[in-house]
């Protein structure tokens, strides 16, 4: 095991990779000096769409952002300008999409306890007609999203025949009326309006022949967000993963103790499909720390343990998957065992590559990349911050080696990035012979602390390709 990770020849790709030259391109949520950090400004989770042209994020404040990428509008998608051999020259670029409030604040009455709206994960799903999907989760409730352009409609010409008048007064013609009344949206019209004509407009018993039924027209289109359904009562313990089906049908959610499948369409009933709860909890010895289901294969998924194991199931082996395929795990020699070998051998997160052939997962010291086809050991193992080694118990004292991080691959599967403390994240490259080992900081100069690795600020990172 080395600094840039021990990698067997046979199952990576045979072309080193060239290390990247990294640049800071974009910031968004920018704070001015001086201003105070709102806990409920704090980013919680991200995730970019399959196709690298949406990103989402969630906040503590149960809040959901979207940007777009807008480099590609004139020249199509990405995946298409592969495919001409285009030559991109300006770095991608985001904008501003739109906002909604996907949960909110709650209390569990049976239980007494009080449900935070902290978004913990955000999944894209596959779009239709131009409409974008997602699910959410707190840590209790998923919800699934549609994100979709519409027209606003409003009511027009809700007045009378200008020419005409009523007693001493003139009624108001169009644009009179229509600069004091107020519009809403879809359909609505405030009671002010009415009151407005009421005191202003004395309409005669026998009634106005001139007064002509108001209108509905359709003026600019807004985006408009709406919540399809809603996935709840299905954990007793906090939720920490959901991933989508590649069948665009089913997605599962996990907690410490089980995984469920859903089918997006119903929201009333989900299958417990693995169940790690021992009939004593006293004998419990290791939770599910995350779930994610094969990129291709709808009947395959891993989860990670605290334990350090990975665990390949087959839906189709039994309704309960109670046993795996497939277990990948790091054997510790007896001798080199210490206290801290279990805390830290705990995977906070597993990745599948976009091939299905590799399982990128992250404990509290390292990278570990495993080919789900041999199951001996990592084909390569990547060090995070190893300088943290011999301070492990004053991180045990403070809590911190209980922090969780999470990693992803980038879409040509050459290289691997996660996060690490004092606002730094780590890229390698995990091809054969590849050396690149890059640490940045996410800030406008990527580069200013780069060897200067402190802790007391975790930060997790996504980079999409």
């Amino acid at each position: 095991m080395n600094n840039h990770g021990e990698e067997n020849d046979s199952h990576l790709s045979e072309v080193p990779s060239e290390p990247l030259e990294w640049n800071f391109s974009q910031v968004f949520g920018e704070r001015a000096a001086g201003e105070d950090v709102q806990e409920v400004d704090i980013i919680s989770a991200i995730e970019f769409d399959k196709t690298g042209e949406h990103l989402a994020t969630g906040d503590r404040g149960g809040r959901v952002v979207l940007f777009e990428r807008t480099d590609t509008k004139d020249h199509g998608y990405r995946r298409d300008l592969e495919r001409m051999d285009y030559s991109m020259s300006r770095q991608p670029e985001f904008r501003y999409k739109t906002e909604f409030q996907s949960h909110e604040p709650e209390f569990d009455y049976l239980k007494s306890l009080e449900i935070e709206e902290k978004i913990n994960k955000i999944r894209w799903c596959q779009t239709a007609n131009s409409a974008l999907f997602l699910l959410s989760t707190n840590d209790k409730t998923i919800k699934f999203w549609k994100v979709q352009e519409k027209k606003v409609k409003k009511i027009c010409d809700m007045n009378v025949d200008p020419s005409k008048s009523v007693g001493n007064s003139c009624v108001a013609g169009t644009s009179n009326l229509t600069s004091q009344k107020q519009y809403l949206a879809n359909g609505g019209c405030s009671e002010r309006s009415y009151d407005h004509l009421n005191k202003e407009f004395p309409f005669p018993r026998e009634g106005i022949p001139s007064l002509r039924l108001p209108t509905v027209a359709s003026h600019e289109t807004g985006l408009v967000a709406s919540c399809r359904r809603i996935y709840a009562h299905a954990h007793d313990y906090h939720i920490n993963s959901i991933s989508t089906n590649s069948d665009g049908e089913t997605f599962i959610s996990a907690d410490d103790l089980r995984i469920n499948l859903w089918n997006l369409d119903i929201s009333n009933q989900s299958f417990n499909i693995v169940d790690v709860k021992p009939t004593n909890m006293e004998d419990l010895t290791e939770v599910i720390t995350s779930a994610e289901f094969h990129p291709t294969h709808c009947n395959t998924l891993a989860y990670s343990s605290s334990k350090g194991s990975i665990r390949l199931i087959d839906l189709r082996q039994s309704a309960l998957c109670d046993t795996h395929t497939k277990l990948f795990e790091v054997q510790e020699a007896a001798g080199s065992k210490s206290f801290f070998t279990e805390i830290i051998a705990s995977v906070s997160d597993i990745k599948f590559g976009r091939d299905g052939r590799h399982i990128l997962s992250r404990d509290y010291m390292t990278l570990k990349l495993w080919d789900i086809n041999m199951d001996s050991g990592p084909v390569a193992t990547f060090q995070v911050h190893e300088h943290l080694r011999p301070k492990l118990c004053d991180l045990y004292e403070n809590d911190s080696i209980f922090d969780k991080f999470e990693c992803c691959l980038s879409g040509d599967g050459m290289r691997i990035a996660t996060g690490s403390y004092s606002n730094l994240f780590r890229i390698f490259g995990c091809t054969t012979g590849s050396t690149e080992a890059t640490t940045l900081e996410a800030s406008k100069n990527p580069m200013r602390y780069a060897t200067d690795i402190c802790f007391h600020l975790v930060i997790g990172l996504r980079y999409s390709t």
